[in-house]
């Protein structure tokens, strides 16, 4: 045993060598940068990476080499794209060179060599030089040739949509976008949105700049309820080599909501006044005032209530809450108490409620900063000059990068014409004491004529606060925007801060549940937080039971999860799942087993292709391949001589199999019997 002996059988193959053509078929190789072998084209036309790879298996050499009589000659497809299927599992198709490979091998074990056209451009599966060290082991050489150019064509892509899922007809919806630019020169184009079923557009003129990222946006005005499938675009450049990725489609709902708002004053200025009339003249909105005149009392009349909500099924109805020069106090009657800024915390960050701030020259914001609402507050106030700044000249509001860019902000029906407006309106006299603005917001206008140690003031400044948003505005003369046109800024600015501080919150709602999803409009991979508020039949948060929520997939497949009920009196539920694929999947969410008062709604999550058109070719991969194999690498004028190389190939060797006997469990067993006889018969016959 010390000589390590081995049983060893070789088995002589009964059939002629294999010699196998593994040709890529993936959604890559549509691209059009291969140039044919001279043997093909005298003059190199280009054409796509499929139909070279065809013309090549179609050419006299691949044809001699087919009908070599020594070897078995097939060709094989792999990475093929399903037919049969819908558009969004035919997405998620890539290339396995390694999986294409290892079958391969696993199916053929007579295999000479192995031809590999492929692009190189592998997204599934192991690595493929893992396959070529297989290959290597089996003394299997690979000969590979790539086909396509390994410099990225000239192209312009629109990578990427992201849309809102929803917006209210007859309102503005930012559509933000991106284009990838290849080209060597920068574009001046024209990007088109367009209703695919009414025909309806807008259009934008852009510049993309040379190799870059290029990021924008676009405004898109909902005329009809229900869903409309929109097309963005971009004109073919000049000397673009692709034009499918020019274009894309999504989906988008258009609704007609009622929201609820709450406003809170103490002395009835100017600002709370055209605040009030703008949003009760709003037919989407449904107003009410809670008016704390420290002299007068209670406002009233219509539009008012008589006291804060203090229960939670009369608070929660309320999507945006505005705050204006209002203070805290025990008692209530002039401002707010404790418990009251503890509701209305509790409102925005575990309803996706919104609240905005207005502070006043009366200084009540710094007894706020004290209260629950402090934390919300998304700017640091200078308590040594509580009355603010005022002065004899009009200051303006500087819009920020951000601000250009959000959707608050969009005053004009064309971003082309937003600036101008800015520019145009009335200024303001007074401002707040704004030092500066905490970490975790966003600076959307600042002051244009004063300045700190820490730059511009803010004065129009958002940040999130658990599920909702807070918006902050550093002074309380917006009504000005009305001189000359009446009520046209003034009241388009107020409108969209309600709706977009509710948007998250009326995503899905319904009489005894509201459902949110974060992000709205997830890709494959990502992981979608649920957030559901649930309420009993008197509306009220409830405080026992299970929210339960069944998902179905795109392609039919469905699953339920329980939603974790959060700490607090809010009825406030989470949870999450993961996106596996592009598509509509539907989400049915119920208090319970009982879907009497449950909710439906459907999350897109967008397709994104795996298999990427317009993208170079990986020769350095199958350059590695063929080395690790003792294989070589190939170029399309070379076939002739690929030819002549697999016919100098020695003859498979014949299958072996080696069996070590020094190591087997038989062995062992047999030296344990032996030796057990031995003793019994050491023991029969007396011997000790």
């Amino acid at each position: 045993m010390l000589w390590q002996p081995e049983w060893r059988v070789v088995t002589d193959p009964d059939s002629k060598p294999e010699i196998a053509i593994l040709y890529d078929a993936s959604r890559s190789t549509t691209t059009a940068d291969a140039i044919l072998p001279s043997e093909l084209s005298a003059n190199q036309e280009v054409v796509t990476r499929k139909e070279w790879i065809n013309k090549v298996l179609e050419s006299e050499s691949f044809i001699k080499l087919k009908n070599d009589k020594d070897n078995r000659v097939f060709t094989q497809s792999f990475s093929a794209p399903p037919e049969d299927t819908d558009p969004a599992t035919r997405a998620l198709a890539g290339t396995d060179i390694h999986g294409a490979i290892d079958t391969l091998l696993s199916d053929h074990e007579n295999l000479r060599a192995v031809v590999l056209l492929s692009d190189g451009d592998w997204n599934v599966g192991n690595v493929p030089v893992a396959a070529a060290q297989t290959m290597r082991r089996r003394g299997i050489p690979l000969f590979a040739i790539p086909t396509g150019s390994v410099e990225r064509l000239p192209d312009l892509d629109i990578s990427n949509v992201t849309a809102p899922t929803y917006g209210i007809v007859g309102e503005n919806v930012q559509i933000p976008f991106t284009i990838n630019s290849s080209l060597d020169r920068d574009v001046r184009t024209i990007v088109r949105l367009k209703d695919t079923k009414t025909g309806i557009e807008r259009t934008k003129r852009i510049t993309i700049p040379a190799n870059s990222e290029y990021f924008d946006s676009l405004l898109w005005r909902l005329s009809t309820e229900g869903s409309s499938t929109l097309e963005l675009s971009i004109p073919v450049a000049n000397k673009e080599m692709v034009s499918k990725n020019n274009k894309r489609r999504f989906n988008i709902a258009g609704r007609k909501e009622s929201l609820n708002v709450l406003v809170i004053e103490t002395w009835p200025r100017w600002e709370y006044r055209f605040i009030r009339n703008a949003l009760y003249r709003d037919p989407g909105v449904k107003v009410d005032c809670l008016l704390l005149h420290p002299q007068l009392g209670m406002g009233d009349g219509p539009g008012y209530i008589q006291k804060f909500p203090e229960k939670l099924e009369d608070l929660q109805k309320y999507d945006v809450v505005f705050i204006g020069d209002v203070g805290m106090d025990k008692s209530g009657a002039q401002g707010l108490t404790e418990d009251q800024a503890k509701l209305l915390r509790g409102l925005v960050e575990q309803q996706a409620s919104g609240i905005v701030f207005i502070p006043g020259s009366r200084g009540n914001i710094f007894t706020l900063e004290k209260s629950e609402l402090g934390d919300l507050i998304p700017v640091i106030l200078d308590d040594k000059k509580k009355e603010g700044y005022g002065g004899m000249i009009a200051s303006k509001l500087n819009l920020t990068s951000e601000g250009k860019g959000s959707l608050l902000t969009m005053l004009g029906d064309t971003e082309e014409e937003n600036p101008i407006i800015w520019k145009n309106l009335p200024g303001f006299y007074w401002h707040a004491p704004v030092v500066k603005s905490k970490g975790g917001t966003d600076v959307l206008a600042v002051n244009t004529n004063r300045s700190n140690e820490f730059g511009r003031i803010p004065m129009l400044v958002t940040k999130t606060a658990g599920n909702g948003k807070v918006l902050f505005l550093g002074h309380d003369a917006a009504w000005r925007w009305r001189r000359g046109v009446e009520d046209l800024y003034h009241y388009r600015f107020w409108g969209q801060v309600a709706r977009w501080m509710s948007y998250q919150r009326n995503m899905a709602a319904g009489e005894r549940i509201r459902l949110y999803f974060t992000p709205d409009r997830p890709k494959p991979g990502d992981s979608v937080t649920l957030n559901a508020n649930a309420f009993d039949q008197y509306g009220a948060p409830i405080k026992k039971g299970k929210v339960l929520v069944d998902i179905t997939s795109p392609d039919g497949k469905s699953r339920r999860i329980s939603l974790e009920k959060a700490d607090g009196t809010w009825g406030s539920y989470s949870g999450r799942f993961k996106i596996a694929q592009p598509g509509a999947w539907k989400i049915e969410a119920a208090i319970g087993e009982d879907t009497t008062h449950g909710i439906k709604t459907t999350l897109l999550a967008q397709g994104t292709e795996v298999e990427k058109t317009g993208m170079p070719a990986r020769a350095d991969v199958l350059e590695e391949m063929t080395r690790v194999s003792n294989g070589r690498l190939m170029t399309g004028d070379d076939l002739e001589s690929l030819i002549n190389q697999i016919r100098a190939l020695p003859d498979p060797s014949p299958m072996e199999t080696r069996t070590p006997l020094w190591s087997h469990w038989i062995t062992a067993a047999s030296l344990v019997f032996l030796l057990g006889v031995f003793w019994i018969g050491r023991k029969l016959n007396g011997t000790f």
